[in-house]
Protein backbone atom coordinates (compact mmCIF):
# COMPACT_ATOMS: atom_id res chain seq x y z
CA UNK A 1 0.00 0.00 0.00
CA UNK A 2 1.13 3.03 -0.99
CA UNK A 3 1.83 5.98 1.33
CA UNK A 4 -0.86 8.03 -0.22
CA UNK A 5 -3.17 5.58 0.17
CA UNK A 6 -2.22 5.24 4.19
CA UNK A 7 -2.47 9.12 4.60
CA UNK A 8 -5.74 9.09 2.90
CA UNK A 9 -7.28 6.59 5.42
CA UNK A 10 -6.08 8.03 8.36
CA UNK A 11 -7.67 11.37 7.51
CA UNK A 12 -10.95 9.59 6.97
CA UNK A 13 -10.66 8.46 10.59
CA UNK A 14 -9.70 11.30 12.36
CA UNK A 15 -12.26 13.15 10.37
CA UNK A 16 -15.05 12.57 12.99
CA UNK A 17 -18.70 14.55 12.75
CA UNK A 18 -19.52 15.15 16.09
CA UNK A 19 -23.06 16.94 16.96
CA UNK A 20 -22.38 20.66 18.05
CA UNK A 21 -24.52 20.74 20.74
CA UNK A 22 -22.45 17.35 22.15
CA UNK A 23 -19.69 19.80 21.96
CA UNK A 24 -21.29 22.80 23.72
CA UNK A 25 -22.95 21.31 26.70
CA UNK A 26 -18.98 19.61 27.65
CA UNK A 27 -17.76 23.03 27.00
CA UNK A 28 -20.48 24.81 29.42
CA UNK A 29 -19.96 22.52 32.00
CA UNK A 30 -16.16 23.05 32.00
CA UNK A 31 -16.64 26.66 32.12
CA UNK A 32 -19.08 26.27 34.69
CA UNK A 33 -17.08 24.42 37.10
CA UNK A 34 -14.07 26.74 36.58
CA UNK A 35 -16.52 29.36 37.39
CA UNK A 36 -17.92 27.62 40.29
CA UNK A 37 -14.20 27.31 41.98
CA UNK A 38 -13.46 30.47 41.26
CA UNK A 39 -16.66 31.84 43.45
CA UNK A 40 -15.97 29.93 45.83
CA UNK A 41 -12.45 30.07 46.09
CA UNK A 42 -13.41 34.14 46.51
CA UNK A 43 -16.11 33.73 48.99
CA UNK A 44 -13.62 31.72 51.35
CA UNK A 45 -10.68 34.20 50.59
CA UNK A 46 -12.41 37.65 50.37
CA UNK A 47 -16.10 37.42 51.68
CA UNK A 48 -15.70 34.83 54.47
CA UNK A 49 -11.61 34.82 55.77
CA UNK A 50 -12.51 33.95 59.38
CA UNK A 51 -13.62 30.75 58.39
CA UNK A 52 -10.53 29.63 57.33
CA UNK A 53 -8.54 31.37 59.59
CA UNK A 54 -10.60 29.93 62.16
CA UNK A 55 -10.13 26.10 61.29
CA UNK A 56 -6.07 26.95 61.42
CA UNK A 57 -6.16 28.83 64.76
CA UNK A 58 -8.33 26.19 66.15
CA UNK A 59 -5.65 23.08 65.18
CA UNK A 60 -2.72 25.83 66.47
CA UNK A 61 -3.97 28.37 68.77
CA UNK A 62 -5.19 27.67 72.36
CA UNK A 63 -6.44 29.76 75.61
CA UNK A 64 -3.67 29.30 78.78
CA UNK A 65 -5.17 29.23 81.98
CA UNK A 66 -2.88 31.56 84.26
CA UNK A 67 -3.35 30.32 87.13
CA UNK A 68 -4.48 32.47 90.74
CA UNK A 69 -3.81 31.94 94.33
CA UNK A 70 -6.65 31.86 97.46
CA UNK A 71 -6.02 34.90 100.01
CA UNK A 72 -4.44 34.55 102.57
CA UNK A 73 -6.29 33.78 106.17
CA UNK A 74 -4.35 35.13 109.27
CA UNK A 75 -5.10 35.68 113.23
CA UNK A 76 -5.87 38.85 114.32
CA UNK A 77 -2.34 40.04 114.73
CA UNK A 78 -1.35 38.70 111.14
CA UNK A 79 0.25 34.88 111.46
CA UNK A 80 -0.75 32.87 109.22
CA UNK A 81 -3.36 30.39 109.36
CA UNK A 82 -3.32 29.78 105.85
CA UNK A 83 -1.28 30.29 102.26
CA UNK A 84 -1.35 28.89 98.82
CA UNK A 85 1.84 27.53 97.57
CA UNK A 86 3.50 27.07 93.98
CA UNK A 87 3.21 23.24 92.93
CA UNK A 88 3.78 20.99 90.11
CA UNK A 89 0.97 18.63 88.53
CA UNK A 90 0.78 15.90 86.10
CA UNK A 91 -2.17 16.08 83.73
CA UNK A 92 -2.72 14.25 80.15
CA UNK A 93 -3.88 14.81 77.04
CA UNK A 94 -5.41 11.33 75.88
CA UNK A 95 -5.92 12.14 71.90
CA UNK A 96 -1.73 12.86 72.13
CA UNK A 97 -0.64 10.44 74.45
CA UNK A 98 1.79 8.18 73.48
CA UNK A 99 3.15 5.67 76.11
CA UNK A 100 5.48 3.15 75.42
CA UNK A 101 4.99 -0.11 78.03
CA UNK A 102 8.48 0.82 79.58
CA UNK A 103 7.81 4.44 79.60
CA UNK A 104 4.34 3.90 81.75
CA UNK A 105 6.77 1.19 83.91
CA UNK A 106 8.63 4.11 84.73
CA UNK A 107 6.25 6.28 85.73
CA UNK A 108 4.47 4.11 87.71
CA UNK A 109 7.57 4.01 89.95
CA UNK A 110 8.27 7.78 89.78
CA UNK A 111 4.88 7.99 90.95
CA UNK A 112 4.91 5.06 93.21
CA UNK A 113 2.08 3.90 91.87
CA UNK A 114 0.72 0.43 90.83
CA UNK A 115 1.33 0.20 87.35
CA UNK A 116 -2.29 -1.68 86.70
CA UNK A 117 -3.44 1.29 88.74
CA UNK A 118 -1.51 4.13 86.46
CA UNK A 119 -2.06 1.85 83.45
CA UNK A 120 -6.33 2.52 83.91
CA UNK A 121 -6.50 5.70 84.78
CA UNK A 122 -4.44 6.51 81.13
CA UNK A 123 -6.64 3.89 79.52
CA UNK A 124 -9.41 6.68 80.37
CA UNK A 125 -11.63 7.28 77.28
CA UNK A 126 -12.46 11.07 75.88
CA UNK A 127 -10.84 14.20 74.62
CA UNK A 128 -10.70 15.97 77.67
CA UNK A 129 -7.53 16.55 79.92
CA UNK A 130 -7.01 15.09 83.44
CA UNK A 131 -4.99 15.41 86.38
CA UNK A 132 -2.73 12.03 86.86
CA UNK A 133 -1.78 13.21 90.01
CA UNK A 134 -2.25 16.56 91.99
CA UNK A 135 0.80 17.54 92.85
CA UNK A 136 3.78 16.16 92.47
CA UNK A 137 6.93 16.44 94.55
CA UNK A 138 9.95 18.47 92.86
CA UNK A 139 11.70 15.58 91.94
CA UNK A 140 8.95 13.57 90.54
CA UNK A 141 8.43 16.86 88.50
CA UNK A 142 12.26 16.67 87.12
CA UNK A 143 11.75 13.31 86.17
CA UNK A 144 8.75 14.03 84.18
CA UNK A 145 10.05 16.40 82.38
CA UNK A 146 13.22 15.13 81.31
CA UNK A 147 11.07 11.53 79.97
CA UNK A 148 9.47 13.65 76.88
CA UNK A 149 6.13 11.59 77.18
CA UNK A 150 4.09 13.18 74.59
CA UNK A 151 0.65 13.97 75.95
CA UNK A 152 1.89 14.06 79.28
CA UNK A 153 2.78 17.33 80.74
CA UNK A 154 3.39 19.51 84.07
CA UNK A 155 0.95 22.29 85.27
CA UNK A 156 1.63 24.86 87.52
CA UNK A 157 -1.38 25.18 90.77
CA UNK A 158 -1.27 26.04 93.65
CA UNK A 159 -1.88 23.82 97.36
CA UNK A 160 -2.95 25.08 100.63
CA UNK A 161 -0.76 25.54 103.56
CA UNK A 162 -1.50 25.41 107.27
CA UNK A 163 1.04 26.44 109.32
CA UNK A 164 -0.69 26.27 112.80
CA UNK A 165 -1.70 22.41 111.27
CA UNK A 166 -4.19 20.89 113.72
CA UNK A 167 -4.19 23.79 116.09
CA UNK A 168 -7.07 25.81 114.30
CA UNK A 169 -7.99 22.88 112.08
CA UNK A 170 -11.85 23.00 113.19
CA UNK A 171 -11.83 27.07 112.70
CA UNK A 172 -9.71 27.45 109.51
CA UNK A 173 -10.83 23.98 107.52
CA UNK A 174 -9.54 23.04 104.49
CA UNK A 175 -9.76 22.99 100.81
CA UNK A 176 -9.83 19.96 98.26
CA UNK A 177 -7.56 19.43 95.51
CA UNK A 178 -9.20 21.68 93.44
CA UNK A 179 -8.48 24.36 96.11
CA UNK A 180 -12.53 25.00 96.77
CA UNK A 181 -13.28 25.30 100.33
CA UNK A 182 -14.87 22.36 102.33
CA UNK A 183 -14.60 23.04 106.03
CA UNK A 184 -14.55 26.29 108.51
CA UNK A 185 -13.47 29.73 106.97
CA UNK A 186 -12.50 27.97 103.81
CA UNK A 187 -15.74 27.29 103.30
CA UNK A 188 -17.59 29.79 104.61
CA UNK A 189 -15.83 32.72 102.69
CA UNK A 190 -15.21 30.86 99.36
CA UNK A 191 -16.07 33.48 97.17
CA UNK A 192 -13.87 36.11 99.37
CA UNK A 193 -10.93 33.69 98.99
CA UNK A 194 -10.95 31.92 95.71
CA UNK A 195 -9.26 34.02 92.85
CA UNK A 196 -10.20 34.35 89.65
CA UNK A 197 -8.12 32.91 86.83
CA UNK A 198 -6.80 34.80 84.49
CA UNK A 199 -5.89 33.64 80.24
CA UNK A 200 -3.71 34.06 77.29
CA UNK A 201 -3.93 33.21 73.75
CA UNK A 202 -0.99 30.96 72.68
CA UNK A 203 0.23 29.47 69.37
CA UNK A 204 1.14 25.62 70.25
CA UNK A 205 2.84 23.18 67.53
CA UNK A 206 1.73 19.81 67.07
CA UNK A 207 3.75 18.29 69.78
CA UNK A 208 2.15 20.77 72.49
CA UNK A 209 4.88 23.14 72.84
CA UNK A 210 3.91 27.01 72.88
CA UNK A 211 5.86 28.61 70.40
CA UNK A 212 4.64 32.15 70.25
CA UNK A 213 2.29 34.02 73.02
CA UNK A 214 -0.13 35.97 71.50
CA UNK A 215 -2.33 38.20 73.79
CA UNK A 216 -3.73 38.77 77.07
CA UNK A 217 -7.12 37.74 77.34
CA UNK A 218 -8.03 37.76 80.61
CA UNK A 219 -6.12 39.19 84.01
CA UNK A 220 -5.51 36.86 86.26
CA UNK A 221 -7.32 38.29 90.04
CA UNK A 222 -5.71 37.23 93.29
CA UNK A 223 -8.43 35.91 96.24
CA UNK A 224 -8.98 38.53 99.10
CA UNK A 225 -7.23 38.01 102.29
CA UNK A 226 -8.80 37.17 105.43
CA UNK A 227 -8.17 38.41 109.09
CA UNK A 228 -9.77 36.34 111.70
CA UNK A 229 -11.06 36.93 115.03
CA UNK A 230 -8.60 33.88 116.25
CA UNK A 231 -5.78 35.09 118.94
CA UNK A 232 -3.39 32.35 117.85
CA UNK A 233 -1.40 32.04 121.57
CA UNK A 234 -4.79 32.17 123.29
CA UNK A 235 -5.89 29.19 120.34
CA UNK A 236 -2.63 27.40 121.33
CA UNK A 237 -3.91 27.41 124.72
CA UNK A 238 -7.12 26.14 124.29
CA UNK A 239 -5.83 23.12 122.02
CA UNK A 240 -3.05 22.42 124.52
CA UNK A 241 -5.27 22.58 127.67
CA UNK A 242 -8.17 20.46 125.91
CA UNK A 243 -5.66 17.65 124.92
CA UNK A 244 -4.26 17.59 128.80
CA UNK A 245 -7.66 17.08 129.84
CA UNK A 246 -9.10 14.70 127.80
CA UNK A 247 -6.01 12.49 128.13
CA UNK A 248 -6.15 13.01 132.22
CA UNK A 249 -9.97 12.13 132.08
CA UNK A 250 -9.83 9.38 129.62
CA UNK A 251 -12.79 11.37 127.59
CA UNK A 252 -14.35 10.25 124.52
CA UNK A 253 -13.97 14.31 123.58
CA UNK A 254 -14.46 18.02 124.32
CA UNK A 255 -14.17 21.72 123.34
CA UNK A 256 -13.64 25.16 124.43
CA UNK A 257 -14.67 28.22 123.03
CA UNK A 258 -12.67 32.05 124.06
CA UNK A 259 -15.14 34.83 123.28
CA UNK A 260 -14.05 38.57 123.73
CA UNK A 261 -17.18 39.58 125.92
CA UNK A 262 -16.83 43.26 124.59
CA UNK A 263 -17.37 42.28 120.87
CA UNK A 264 -18.29 38.67 120.25
CA UNK A 265 -15.04 38.41 118.24
CA UNK A 266 -13.95 34.54 119.22
CA UNK A 267 -10.76 34.56 120.22
CA UNK A 268 -10.14 30.44 120.48
CA UNK A 269 -12.28 27.78 119.57
CA UNK A 270 -10.65 23.86 119.95
CA UNK A 271 -12.17 20.45 119.71
CA UNK A 272 -10.63 16.82 120.60
CA UNK A 273 -10.47 15.10 118.53
CA UNK A 274 -8.81 16.54 115.68
CA UNK A 275 -7.07 16.60 112.74
CA UNK A 276 -4.14 17.42 110.35
CA UNK A 277 -5.41 19.90 107.23
CA UNK A 278 -1.68 19.78 105.75
CA UNK A 279 -2.45 16.01 105.47
CA UNK A 280 -5.23 15.24 103.14
CA UNK A 281 -4.98 11.53 103.04
CA UNK A 282 -6.97 9.40 104.48
CA UNK A 283 -9.45 11.44 105.88
CA UNK A 284 -12.72 10.80 108.84
CA UNK A 285 -15.54 12.30 109.28
CA UNK A 286 -15.80 12.22 113.07
CA UNK A 287 -12.55 13.88 113.76
CA UNK A 288 -13.39 16.82 111.15
CA UNK A 289 -16.45 17.68 112.77
CA UNK A 290 -16.54 21.04 114.66
CA UNK A 291 -17.96 19.76 117.96
CA UNK A 292 -18.28 23.42 119.30
CA UNK A 293 -20.27 24.71 116.34
CA UNK A 294 -22.35 21.52 115.54
CA UNK A 295 -22.86 19.08 118.57
CA UNK A 296 -25.50 20.00 120.59
CA UNK A 297 -26.20 18.70 124.08
CA UNK A 298 -28.44 18.99 127.17
CA UNK A 299 -26.61 22.06 129.17
CA UNK A 300 -27.49 20.40 133.14
CA UNK A 301 -27.37 23.11 135.71
CA UNK A 302 -25.07 25.82 133.16
CA UNK A 303 -29.03 26.58 132.41
CA UNK A 304 -30.06 27.73 135.93
CA UNK A 305 -28.45 31.22 136.21
CA UNK A 306 -31.10 31.93 133.61
CA UNK A 307 -33.62 30.70 135.32
CA UNK A 308 -32.36 33.21 138.52
CA UNK A 309 -32.65 35.73 135.59
CA UNK A 310 -36.29 35.26 134.80
CA UNK A 311 -37.66 35.56 138.26
CA UNK A 312 -35.37 38.52 138.76
CA UNK A 313 -36.72 40.24 135.92
CA UNK A 314 -40.31 40.11 136.84
CA UNK A 315 -39.57 40.88 140.72
CA UNK A 316 -40.96 37.57 141.68
CA UNK A 317 -37.74 36.97 143.77
CA UNK A 318 -34.56 38.78 144.86
CA UNK A 319 -31.20 37.51 145.07
CA UNK A 320 -31.44 37.35 149.04
CA UNK A 321 -34.97 36.01 148.85
CA UNK A 322 -35.21 32.45 150.96
CA UNK A 323 -36.94 29.44 149.96
CA UNK A 324 -37.62 26.09 150.95
CA UNK A 325 -35.60 23.74 149.44
CA UNK A 326 -36.56 20.22 151.07
CA UNK A 327 -34.48 17.25 149.93
CA UNK A 328 -36.98 15.83 147.16
CA UNK A 329 -39.88 17.69 145.93
CA UNK A 330 -42.32 16.07 143.34
CA UNK A 331 -43.75 17.43 140.00
CA UNK A 332 -46.46 15.62 138.42
CA UNK A 333 -44.55 12.06 138.30
CA UNK A 334 -40.90 13.31 138.35
CA UNK A 335 -39.21 13.51 141.92
CA UNK A 336 -36.88 16.19 141.93
CA UNK A 337 -33.74 15.43 144.38
CA UNK A 338 -30.87 17.62 146.08
CA UNK A 339 -28.41 14.47 147.39
CA UNK A 340 -26.88 17.22 150.27
CA UNK A 341 -29.66 19.37 150.52
CA UNK A 342 -29.98 22.32 153.06
CA UNK A 343 -33.75 23.26 154.49
CA UNK A 344 -33.54 26.74 153.69
CA UNK A 345 -31.30 28.67 150.91
CA UNK A 346 -31.73 32.02 148.83
CA UNK A 347 -31.55 32.70 145.91
CA UNK A 348 -27.96 33.30 145.42
CA UNK A 349 -27.35 30.20 147.20
CA UNK A 350 -29.45 28.01 144.93
CA UNK A 351 -26.84 28.99 142.33
CA UNK A 352 -23.68 28.74 144.31
CA UNK A 353 -24.35 25.06 145.50
CA UNK A 354 -26.32 24.38 142.27
CA UNK A 355 -29.98 23.07 144.02
CA UNK A 356 -31.82 21.60 141.63
CA UNK A 357 -35.29 21.77 144.31
CA UNK A 358 -34.54 25.49 144.39
CA UNK A 359 -34.08 25.62 140.62
CA UNK A 360 -37.51 23.88 139.91
CA UNK A 361 -39.10 26.42 142.30
CA UNK A 362 -37.93 29.25 140.68
CA UNK A 363 -38.81 28.20 137.14
CA UNK A 364 -42.45 26.48 138.21
CA UNK A 365 -43.30 30.63 139.54
CA UNK A 366 -43.21 31.21 135.98
CA UNK A 367 -45.58 30.21 133.22
CA UNK A 368 -43.99 28.51 130.06
CA UNK A 369 -44.46 31.26 127.79
CA UNK A 370 -42.45 33.55 130.34
CA UNK A 371 -39.60 30.97 131.10
CA UNK A 372 -39.68 30.34 127.08
CA UNK A 373 -39.20 33.72 126.58
CA UNK A 374 -36.27 34.48 128.56
CA UNK A 375 -34.75 31.23 127.10
CA UNK A 376 -35.53 31.93 123.32
CA UNK A 377 -34.27 35.78 124.39
CA UNK A 378 -30.76 34.31 125.45
CA UNK A 379 -30.33 32.55 122.09
CA UNK A 380 -31.96 29.13 123.09
CA UNK A 381 -33.25 27.17 120.37
CA UNK A 382 -31.72 29.78 117.51
CA UNK A 383 -28.37 29.81 115.29
CA UNK A 384 -25.72 31.36 117.24
CA UNK A 385 -25.72 33.49 113.88
CA UNK A 386 -21.47 33.38 113.59
CA UNK A 387 -21.96 32.29 110.06
CA UNK A 388 -19.96 29.26 110.39
CA UNK A 389 -20.89 26.25 108.30
CA UNK A 390 -23.36 24.09 109.87
CA UNK A 391 -23.88 25.48 113.31
CA UNK A 392 -26.63 24.47 115.34
CA UNK A 393 -29.64 26.10 116.58
CA UNK A 394 -29.87 23.84 119.63
CA UNK A 395 -33.44 22.64 120.99
CA UNK A 396 -36.02 24.32 122.44
CA UNK A 397 -39.68 23.44 122.51
CA UNK A 398 -42.82 25.49 122.04
CA UNK A 399 -43.80 26.29 125.48
CA UNK A 400 -47.69 25.53 124.42
CA UNK A 401 -46.30 21.55 124.20
CA UNK A 402 -44.52 21.66 128.31
CA UNK A 403 -46.21 19.75 130.35
CA UNK A 404 -45.14 20.09 133.94
CA UNK A 405 -42.64 17.69 134.16
CA UNK A 406 -40.45 18.85 131.51
CA UNK A 407 -41.05 22.50 132.82
CA UNK A 408 -39.28 21.74 135.80
CA UNK A 409 -36.50 19.26 134.16
CA UNK A 410 -35.96 22.02 132.18
CA UNK A 411 -35.08 24.43 135.36
CA UNK A 412 -32.08 22.08 135.43
CA UNK A 413 -31.17 21.71 132.39
CA UNK A 414 -32.72 18.69 130.78
CA UNK A 415 -35.48 18.67 128.15
CA UNK A 416 -33.66 21.25 125.62
CA UNK A 417 -30.36 21.47 123.78
CA UNK A 418 -27.43 23.40 122.76
CA UNK A 419 -24.30 23.69 121.50
CA UNK A 420 -21.48 25.29 123.36
CA UNK A 421 -20.60 27.94 121.25
CA UNK A 422 -24.55 28.96 121.41
CA UNK A 423 -24.32 28.38 125.40
CA UNK A 424 -21.02 30.39 125.66
CA UNK A 425 -22.47 32.90 123.86
CA UNK A 426 -25.55 33.02 125.90
CA UNK A 427 -23.43 34.00 128.84
CA UNK A 428 -22.51 36.97 127.10
CA UNK A 429 -26.03 38.54 128.59
CA UNK A 430 -24.24 38.13 132.48
CA UNK A 431 -21.06 39.63 131.24
CA UNK A 432 -21.94 42.86 128.93
CA UNK A 433 -24.85 43.76 131.69
CA UNK A 434 -27.62 42.39 129.76
CA UNK A 435 -26.04 43.08 126.50
CA UNK A 436 -25.01 40.58 123.89
CA UNK A 437 -22.73 41.19 121.08
CA UNK A 438 -23.18 39.09 117.66
CA UNK A 439 -20.47 37.06 117.09
CA UNK A 440 -17.80 36.65 114.52
CA UNK A 441 -15.10 35.06 113.41
CA UNK A 442 -13.32 38.06 111.34
CA UNK A 443 -11.37 40.66 113.74
CA UNK A 444 -13.43 43.73 113.97
CA UNK A 445 -13.50 47.12 116.27
CA UNK A 446 -15.26 47.70 119.17
CA UNK A 447 -16.92 50.56 117.90
CA UNK A 448 -18.72 47.86 115.00
CA UNK A 449 -20.66 46.59 117.38
CA UNK A 450 -24.18 46.59 118.35
CA UNK A 451 -25.42 44.48 120.96
CA UNK A 452 -29.37 43.18 121.80
CA UNK A 453 -30.53 43.64 124.92
CA UNK A 454 -31.31 40.71 126.71
CA UNK A 455 -31.74 41.48 130.52
CA UNK A 456 -31.74 45.05 132.20
CA UNK A 457 -28.12 45.72 133.59
CA UNK A 458 -29.18 45.55 137.31
CA UNK A 459 -30.06 41.96 136.99
CA UNK A 460 -27.42 40.78 134.68
CA UNK A 461 -25.00 42.15 137.53
CA UNK A 462 -27.44 40.50 140.26
CA UNK A 463 -26.37 36.83 138.70
CA UNK A 464 -22.86 37.65 137.86
CA UNK A 465 -22.08 38.29 141.78
CA UNK A 466 -24.22 34.85 142.03
CA UNK A 467 -22.54 33.20 139.73
CA UNK A 468 -19.25 34.58 141.44
CA UNK A 469 -20.43 32.53 144.77
CA UNK A 470 -20.04 29.58 142.86
CA UNK A 471 -16.11 29.77 142.16
CA UNK A 472 -15.81 31.22 146.17
CA UNK A 473 -15.42 28.12 149.19
CA UNK A 474 -18.80 26.87 149.46
CA UNK A 475 -19.36 26.96 146.06
CA UNK A 476 -19.29 23.95 143.46
CA UNK A 477 -16.51 25.64 140.84
CA UNK A 478 -13.66 26.38 143.40
CA UNK A 479 -11.00 24.76 141.11
CA UNK A 480 -12.42 27.35 138.27
CA UNK A 481 -9.90 30.06 140.35
CA UNK A 482 -7.85 32.16 138.71
CA UNK A 483 -5.22 33.99 140.77
CA UNK A 484 -5.61 37.67 141.17
CA UNK A 485 -8.50 37.90 139.23
CA UNK A 486 -12.18 37.49 140.04
CA UNK A 487 -14.07 34.82 138.61
CA UNK A 488 -17.65 33.96 138.32
CA UNK A 489 -19.19 31.30 136.08
CA UNK A 490 -21.44 27.98 136.65
CA UNK A 491 -21.03 23.95 136.63
CA UNK A 492 -22.59 21.62 134.94
CA UNK A 493 -23.03 17.57 134.70
CA UNK A 494 -25.60 15.92 132.51
CA UNK A 495 -26.39 12.46 131.87
CA UNK A 496 -26.22 11.96 128.45
CA UNK A 497 -29.41 10.41 126.63
CA UNK A 498 -28.41 6.91 124.78
CA UNK A 499 -30.95 5.19 122.73
CA UNK A 500 -33.64 6.92 124.17
CA UNK A 501 -32.65 6.80 127.80
CA UNK A 502 -29.77 8.60 130.31
CA UNK A 503 -27.26 6.47 130.48
CA UNK A 504 -26.15 5.76 134.58
CA UNK A 505 -22.34 5.98 134.03
CA UNK A 506 -22.19 8.69 130.75
CA UNK A 507 -21.57 12.22 131.42
CA UNK A 508 -20.75 15.83 129.87
CA UNK A 509 -19.39 17.65 132.31
CA UNK A 510 -19.42 21.72 131.35
CA UNK A 511 -18.15 24.69 132.91
CA UNK A 512 -19.22 28.38 131.48
CA UNK A 513 -17.31 31.44 133.07
CA UNK A 514 -15.92 35.19 132.88
CA UNK A 515 -12.90 37.23 134.51
CA UNK A 516 -11.84 39.66 135.65
CA UNK A 517 -15.69 39.38 137.19
CA UNK A 518 -15.64 43.29 138.05
CA UNK A 519 -16.07 43.99 134.52
CA UNK A 520 -15.62 40.56 131.88
CA UNK A 521 -13.60 40.73 129.27
CA UNK A 522 -13.60 36.80 128.70
CA UNK A 523 -15.58 34.39 128.50
CA UNK A 524 -14.54 31.04 128.31
CA UNK A 525 -17.13 27.69 127.42
CA UNK A 526 -15.58 23.78 128.39
CA UNK A 527 -17.40 20.75 127.82
CA UNK A 528 -15.85 17.34 128.62
CA UNK A 529 -17.96 14.37 126.96
CA UNK A 530 -17.36 11.16 128.59
CA UNK A 531 -14.88 11.51 131.11
CA UNK A 532 -14.03 8.05 132.54
CA UNK A 533 -10.97 8.69 134.77
CA UNK A 534 -12.70 8.52 137.75
CA UNK A 535 -13.82 12.39 138.56
CA UNK A 536 -17.06 13.43 136.03
CA UNK A 537 -18.28 16.56 137.44
CA UNK A 538 -18.41 19.95 135.92
CA UNK A 539 -15.86 21.67 138.53
CA UNK A 540 -13.52 18.71 138.77
CA UNK A 541 -13.22 17.84 135.14
CA UNK A 542 -13.81 20.98 133.13
CA UNK A 543 -13.51 23.72 135.78
CA UNK A 544 -9.22 23.41 135.51
CA UNK A 545 -9.24 23.39 131.84
CA UNK A 546 -11.18 26.81 131.99
CA UNK A 547 -9.03 27.97 134.65
CA UNK A 548 -5.80 26.84 132.89
CA UNK A 549 -7.05 28.85 129.75
CA UNK A 550 -8.44 31.79 131.02
CA UNK A 551 -4.93 32.88 133.24
CA UNK A 552 -2.85 32.80 130.57
CA UNK A 553 -5.28 34.57 128.28
CA UNK A 554 -6.01 37.37 130.86
CA UNK A 555 -1.60 37.42 131.04
CA UNK A 556 -1.90 37.23 127.40
CA UNK A 557 -4.24 40.42 126.92
CA UNK A 558 -2.77 42.08 130.02
CA UNK A 559 -5.58 42.59 131.17
CA UNK A 560 -5.37 44.40 135.22
CA UNK A 561 -5.77 41.79 138.05
CA UNK A 562 -9.28 42.70 140.06
CA UNK A 563 -8.57 40.81 143.17
CA UNK A 564 -5.73 40.04 145.87
CA UNK A 565 -3.25 37.25 144.62
CA UNK A 566 -3.40 35.57 148.05
CA UNK A 567 -7.41 35.55 147.87
CA UNK A 568 -8.05 33.55 144.67
CA UNK A 569 -5.54 30.84 145.07
CA UNK A 570 -5.77 28.08 142.62
CA UNK A 571 -7.57 25.17 144.35
CA UNK A 572 -6.72 22.04 141.39
CA UNK A 573 -5.96 19.53 144.17
CA UNK A 574 -8.46 20.25 146.03
CA UNK A 575 -11.32 17.70 145.79
CA UNK A 576 -14.45 18.53 144.41
CA UNK A 577 -17.63 19.00 146.63
CA UNK A 578 -19.68 15.82 146.92
CA UNK A 579 -22.74 15.97 144.77
CA UNK A 580 -25.07 14.29 143.07
CA UNK A 581 -24.17 13.75 139.77
CA UNK A 582 -26.06 14.77 137.07
CA UNK A 583 -27.75 16.67 139.96
CA UNK A 584 -27.24 20.11 140.34
CA UNK A 585 -23.59 20.29 139.86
Amino acid sequence: MSFKTRHARSNQLLDLKLAPWRMATVGGLLIGGLVLVAGRAFYLQGLNTDYLQGKGDAISNRNLTLPTHRGQVSDRYGQLLAISTPVESLWARPSELKLTAGQQAHLAKVLDMPEAELGKKLKRKGRGEFGVRRPVTPEQALDIAAMGVPGLYLRREFRRYYPAGEVAAHVVGFTNVDDVGQEGVERAYQTWLVGREGERQIVRDRRGNIIRDLAPIKTAQMGGNLALSLDLKIQYLAHRELAAAIKLNKAKGGSVVVLDAKTGEILALANQPNFNPNNRRNYKPEPMRNRAVIDTFEPGSTVKPFVAAAVLERGLFHPDSVLDTPQTWRVGTKLVRDEHPHPRMSVSEIIQKSSNVGAVKMAMSLTPQQFWEVLHRSGFGEKPGSGFPGESSGRLRDPATWRPVEHATMAYGYGLSVSLLQLTRAYMAFANDGEVMPLSFLKREPQEVVGERVFSPSVAREVRAMMETVTQEGGTGTRTRVPGYRVAGKTGTAHKLVNGRYAADRYLASFIGMAPASNPRLIIGVVIDEPSGGAYYGGSVAGPVFAQVMAASLRQLALPPDAPETATQMTHNTPPLPMAAGKGV
